[in-house]
């Protein structure tokens, strides 16, 4: 401790060589081994208030962009004109012209609103495109179906949408509901493989009150190739004006429930056919 005390003694001597060789161009890593500072602390005061020599100064690769970006903010351009232009956040853009007067505006803000919803639509639509192409290119990749997966696809349909028996109520029933025509028709196309008669099959809708109820069974009696006569009586839910439901457009046609009449036997095998599917998806965890 001694002795550093002693190599720093003569401070300001030493801080008129240090200023001298920074003046004459030195690196600071060049005074320190030049002067045998090794204390940065020391270095630091050895040199405050003397800039570094040109040639040690790092390039900034944002020295052109910021130039440019106060360029055109001095043009009017604004924020947003400017991070397409140069293709840098608005934060840095922020920082670079925060001191240069803002542009007058050139549209009211009516006319900036409409612009910007314009643009806003046309992203909107560009993304409703992708997500078209998303779904005719999985839609793609199904390709026709084997009897073997409509057969799975049917089983694990039932099982996720259709009545199940219960241990504390056994009602070995099969009853399918679904609002989605395309189950609907996926389901009989099932039951038509599993070689289900036709003659076997009840159909009856589901719906709110306050719907086109007469409109939705004639839809559903269309759809599953019956007439309307032939339907059980349909299940009207009680309107309930506290809820705020969603489905009141006129395309809502609610549920149409398929029962398969003497169908226990069917649904002991369909859980027959789900408890091996269960088994065999359960021994690839393993």
């Amino acid at each position: 401790m001694a002795h550093a005390e002693s190599k720093y003694a003569d401070f300001e001597g030493l801080r008129e060589r240090a200023v001298a060789l920074r003046r004459a161009g030195l690196s600071r890593r060049q005074i320190r081994d030049r002067l045998h500072v090794d204390n940065n602390d020391i270095l630091n005061r050895l040199l405050e208030g003397e800039p570094p020599p040109e040639w040690t100064r790092r390039p900034n690769a944002k020295d052109d962009l910021r130039d440019k970006a106060r360029e055109l903010r001095l043009q009017g351009w604004t924020y947003d004109q400017i991070q397409v232009e140069l293709g840098c956040s608005k934060s840095s853009i922020s920082l670079w012209v925060r001191d240069l007067p803002r542009p007058e505006r050139k549209r009211s803000y009516e006319e900036a609103a409409a612009i910007a919803r314009r643009g806003w639509e046309a992203k909107l639509r560009l993304r409703d495109e992708e997500r078209q192409r998303t779904k005719e290119t999985a839609e793609q990749e199904v390709g026709p179906l084997t009897d073997r997966e409509l057969f799975l696809v049917g089983v694990g349909l039932y099982w996720a949408e259709g009545s199940k028996s219960k241990p504390y109520r056994r009602q070995e029933r099969v009853t399918f509901v679904n609002s989605d025509p395309r189950m609907i028709s996926v389901y009989l196309a099932w039951l038509d493989l599993l070689g289900v008669e036709p003659d076997r099959f009840r159909f009856a809708v589901h719906i709110h009150e306050s719907a086109d109820v007469v409109a939705a069974e004639e839809f559903w009696a269309n759809h599953v190739g019956v007439d309307r006569a032939e339907l059980l009586k349909t299940t009207l839910k009680k309107h309930n004006p506290s809820t705020n439901r969603k489905n009141t457009e006129e395309s809502y046609l609610g549920c149409l429930r398929v029962d398969v009449r003497g169908g226990a036997d069917l649904y002991r095998r369909i859980e027959g056919w789900w408890n091996g599917i269960a088994a065999g998806a359960s021994a690839r965890l393993r």
